[in-house]
């Protein structure tokens, strides 16, 4: 079973990619686990499925998690005003044609959830740079939004979907709430729950040797970018929801299974989280509108497929199919990855390896004239 999405996951590391690890699990047993390539190819170590990666944007429905727990106590409404919770974000501004204004509508806590909020994901923007300075390069995950409330929005709230800080802003919201730091909020509440020894959102210095080498592709090629976060790990202290996890594919893939089976949230929570909640105007500026909706911090099922889910910067990625009682994760440790276009097909070669074997030479025109792309067998 699986042969054709083996062959597909072989051909990344022909694309470019070092190494990869794929988990498909189906009502709560192992059904596929293969790993391809090396985790260090400097050094010519092969994949054993004991690496520990940095998720990036796969940290986001950890983060959405941890905030709905909280929603499910009745802590806080989604239609609330960010700003009864962290007053910075009362008076903001937005940028315009004519320049920079007063908004005229507050951040809402769903527009944090649902990425309408109109922030950016500049993280070098003049404010969070003053953050790095003040705070001496630790920027507390609550001190640091103080400072990215002073940058003008890109829009009015509500107005359209951008890909953004919002979610590092939920990381907040939830030490607000919760009067926990936030990394320690969700080690609490989900990976020890779950018994994800291996994963964090705040990695000790002395811990750095034990994340798996880190590469991105350049000029055709695999370059070693080192071992800590790129780009999103603002300061020392700094916990980032939408971006700063560090995971395994074991860990992982118990979250997923949390999540499904009704370990983390409830059945009721979960429908919510994973019904599009976009208005048509936010689905033009939507990557997937052509296939999914978007949730509270997932992509929702499409038309073709009942998975929602989810990706990350360095082509982590995870797919789970309440209907069909699936969960899918690959992890990889690649930036700007060659095959990052096309690893959302895994769900396609899980289900019709599953449940329709004709749907593959479907799957496999469709990725011809999607991306020019075509295995060979």
């Amino acid at each position: 079973m699986f042969e054709h999405l083996k062959m597909f996951c072989d051909s990344f590391l022909e694309a470019g990619l070092p190494g990869f690890d794929i988990a498909v699990y189906r009502k709560g047993e192992s059904i596929l686990r293969y790993t391809g390539g090396c985790s260090d190819l400097e050094n010519k170590i092969k994949m054993n499925g004991k690496e520990r990666y940095n998720i990036y944007s796969c940290s986001k429905p950890i983060t959405c998690t941890a905030a709905l727990q909280l929603w499910q106590k009745g802590k806080f409404s989604l239609e609330d005003k960010l700003s009864d919770y962290m007053p910075e974000f009362s008076d903001m501004t937005v940028k315009t044609e004519n320049g920079i204004v007063k908004a005229q509508n507050p951040i809402l806590i769903k527009h944090l959830f649902e990425m309408t909020a109109g922030f950016s994901y500049n993280t070098v923007s003049p404010e969070l740079l003053k953050c790095r300075e003040e705070t001496g390069g630790r920027c507390p995950t609550r001190e640091a939004m103080k400072y990215l409330a002073k940058e003008p929005l890109l829009f009015e709230p509500g107005e359209r979907w951008e890909y953004s800080l919002c979610h590092d802003v939920l990381a907040a919201l939830v030490e607000v709430i919760s009067g926990r730091k936030f990394e320690e909020y969700v080690k609490e509440n989900i990976f020890d729950t779950l018994d994800m020894a291996d994963s964090t959102f705040m990695l000790p210095e002395s811990e750095i040797e034990t994340i798996t080498p880190q590469y991105r592709f350049e000029n055709g090629k695999a370059v070693n970018v080192g071992k800590h976060i790129v780009a999103y790990k603002l300061g020392s202290e700094y916990a980032s929801g939408g971006a700063g996890a560090i995971s395994t594919v074991d860990d992982y893939m118990k979250f997923l299974e949390g999540l499904r089976t009704g370990r983390l949230v409830n059945p009721e929570t979960l429908k919510l989280m994973t019904a599009d909640r976009l208005t048509e105007s936010q689905k033009r500026t939507y990557w997937l509108n052509a296939t999914h909706g978007y949730g509270l911090g997932v992509k929702t099922p499409g038309s073709e497929t009942h998975d929602f889910g989810w990706g990350g910067a360095a082509n982590a990625y995870l797919a789970v199919d309440p209907q069909n009682e699936i969960s899918v994760y690959l992890g990889a440790h690649m930036l700007s990855s060659p095959t990052q276009g096309i690893r959302n097909m895994i769900f396609r070669y899980v289900y019709a390896e599953l449940f329709d074997k004709a749907g593959i030479k479907e799957i496999e025109k469709k990725l011809g004239e999607l991306f020019d792309y075509h295995l060979t067998y």
